[in-house]
């Protein structure tokens, strides 16, 4: 059972022996996205100073997004199914939104950066909002490979295009939320 669980909650997305189901593999993109714009939407608001560059503000983000999206899913998959869920499919569900939470690992190393003075906290938080448009943009990468696919310039096109969608729904979020 241990042994099952942490193949569960620690399986690769690319697992050449085992690889993920297309339902898991998409939930998990779907969580990656929204993560990664919510993110993104958190940081841009933020006032950068180098007293406060936001890494609270990140984590709060994160983990109150991962909390809901893991409760709206196994809500919504009740629903789907006319059964009790078990416990390994919970933990499935669990697994499948952790890429929200993964989402704040990268700005929140950036912002770091800033609170202890290697950047300067305007720096980095231009850095951390770009390392997240570059997160969104490359799960275009991803994606192909799932399909089978060789990256190309399509591909390319595809996730410049996919970073340009993103900066536009949160630039949506910000103008009506903040």
């Amino acid at each position: 059972m241990e042994s099952s669980r942490h193949a569960l909650l620690h399986g690769p997305l690319f697992s050449r022996s085992a690889p993920l189901d297309g339902r898991n593999a998409a939930s998990r993109i779907s969580a990656y996205i929204y993560g990664n714009v919510l993110i993104l939407a958190a940081l841009i608001p933020v006032t950068p100073s180098a007293e406060q560059v936001g890494i609270w503000v990140v984590l709060g983000t994160a983990l109150s997004t991962f909390i809901a999206h893991a409760f709206a899913e196994g809500v919504g998959r009740t629903v789907r199914q006319s059964r009790a869920r078990s416990a390994r499919e919970r933990w499935a569900d669990l697994r499948d939104s952790v890429p929200i939470l993964s989402s704040a690992v990268l700005p929140c190393a950036i912002l770091a950066a800033a609170a202890i003075g290697w950047l300067e906290p305007r720096t980095a938080q231009v850095l951390a909002e770009s390392a997240m448009l570059a997160r969104i943009g490359g799960i275009v990468f991803v994606i192909g490979r799932l399909h089978g696919e060789r990256p190309n310039r399509s591909t390319l096109l595809g996730a410049v295009l996919l970073a340009c969608a993103a900066t536009t729904v949160v630039g949506v979020k910000v103008i009506l939320t903040h």
